[in-house]
């Protein structure tokens, strides 16, 4: 049984999130941490949005905070996300990957090493190939990997990175990836 799902996103990530977040079920069982990069933007906006339109808890992710089952976690700006060996929450400001601070490798590699086989992997639009590696990492771990269609995406580079360093379980378009999920789950 799965446990956790990470989605990493860049450029076009504001709706492909959209697109996904508000069709989760209420019941949904799995901690949810996501990497969108925003650089030093805050995301108070989008997590208010997503708190008024979604069936899940939304926030921005604390150190040392316990992760739990049904919560959506944000990296904050200018922070790395990462899981713990005691399934909380870390926040790092070590170099920037891919240029980017939240990376989404960091998120992807730290939770495959927690979660190995229990974890789901989702990795959307974006315009460079942060991601790619983590994804990578969570399938050798055992976990499901996701990606959204690079020819339907609105940034293809991300996706299409992914595509080209490991055979994901699902390439999809952004409408199916909640229901797909959602089955996957149950």
């Amino acid at each position: 049984m799965y446990k956790a799902l990470v989605i990493g996103t860049s450029f076009g990530g504001l709706e492909a999130l959209k697109a996904i977040i508000p069709l989760l079920p209420k019941d949904f069982p799995l901690a949810i941490l996501i990497v969108l990069h925003i650089g030093e933007n805050n995301n108070d906006h989008f997590i208010n949005y997503l708190n008024n339109h979604c069936n899940l808890f939304v926030k921005e992710a604390e150190d040392k905070e316990i992760i739990k089952a049904g919560t959506i976690y944000f990296a904050p700006p200018n922070y790395h996300l990462l899981v713990d060996d005691n399934s909380q929450i870390a926040l790092s400001i070590d170099s920037r990957i891919h240029h980017s601070r939240p990376s989404i490798d960091v998120l992807f590699e730290s939770a495959a090493w927690h979660y190995q086989n229990k974890l789901i992997g989702v990795l959307l639009t974006g315009l460079n190939q942060d991601g790619a590696l983590g994804l990578k990492e969570i399938q050798e771990f055992g976990g499901l990997t996701i990606v959204e269609n690079p020819n339907n995406a609105m940034a293809s580079i991300m996706p299409a990175s992914a595509i080209k360093l490991i055979k994901p379980d699902f390439i999809l378009e952004i409408d199916q990836i909640a229901s797909e999920i959602t089955k996957l789950i149950k």
